[in-house]
């Protein structure tokens, strides 16, 4: 399959088929924070299957879905469903949703997540602002013939998470009653999820919190120089940070207990940035 200008560009040109909306600000939604989707004015919703040269999620709780509209006066275009490797999908493929959303116009992109901690100060309700990211597993969603319209072969990943958006969601995390916390975020495939063992090695590494996703999209947009501001959410302890097995009923839980608030905090941010 070439994955060419062309390729993405007919996504693109469908979506603006449906909708006069041009969004200024890309966002999207990991497991258990869908239900954000529910903040954004007078939606228009494009499911992803109708989308030509678009994957499907297949993730339980993933909508599957895109939604343009409005968030605190910005215009956005929302992914209610990502996608993941573990879903069978290559890393090449994973380019295909950031590049789409660069296409459509948007200036920045906002990533959120469910992640487990590896650091022992963090407790499950936690947000953790991401600073940087460890990936030392499989390729990269740049591999393969570079397509020269998005960016360089070559690129820097040094402020890959916006220094300055993350200095605008500091400021406005003063009067929210969420935690926020700063740090690393580590990258595992999935789907199983991470022995004890690795959590160890994650934390020698220098990782905070651990996931399966986020960031292939961050580096896809390092890519076509798309700042990121990307929220984990803690939604559990990390195997081994805690005693007994880790499981997806604790990742609903926790992203439902702190929605209201994280909502709040959200559309606060995307006013502001």
């Amino acid at each position: 399959m070439p994955y060419n200008y062309d390729y993405y560009a007919k996504s693109a040109e469908y979506i603006r088929s449906r909708t006069d909306i041009k969004p200024e600000i890309g966002i999207i939604l990991g497991t258990g924070l869908g239900p954000f989707a529910r903040q954004i004015e007078n939606p228009v919703e494009i499911p992803y299957k109708d989308i030509p040269n678009f994957l499907v999620s297949t993730a339980p709780d993933h909508a599957g879905k895109l939604i343009l509209g409005t968030i605190s006066g910005r215009k956005v275009v929302c992914m209610s469903g990502r996608f993941h490797f573990y879903e069978g999908y290559s890393m090449e493929q994973l380019s295909i949703p950031v590049r789409v959303l660069k296409l459509l116009g948007i200036q920045k992109l906002v990533l959120t997540n469910a992640a487990g901690a590896v650091n022992t100060g963090y407790r499950p309700g936690d947000v953790m602002m991401i600073s940087d990211h460890i990936k030392l597993y499989l390729g990269s969603p740049m591999r393969g013939p570079n397509v020269p319209e998005f960016g360089g072969r070559f690129f820097d990943v040094s402020d890959m998470y916006s220094s300055n958006l993350r200095e605008i969601a500091r400021s406005c995390a003063a009067d929210s009653p969420l935690r926020i916390q700063e740090g690393v975020y580590m990258f595992f495939p999935g789907p199983q999820f991470e022995s004890p063992a690795e959590i160890r090695a994650a934390r020698i590494l220098g990782a905070d919190a651990i996931g399966m996703s986020t960031v292939t999209e961050t580096l896809t947009a390092a890519h076509c120089k798309l700042p990121v501001l990307a929220f984990a959410v803690i939604t559990n302890m990390a195997a081994g940070v805690k005693k007994g097995p880790v499981g997806g009923g604790e990742v609903e839980e926790t992203a439902s207990r702190i929605e209201s608030d994280f909502s709040s905090y959200m559309k606060e941010v995307i006013g502001a940035i």
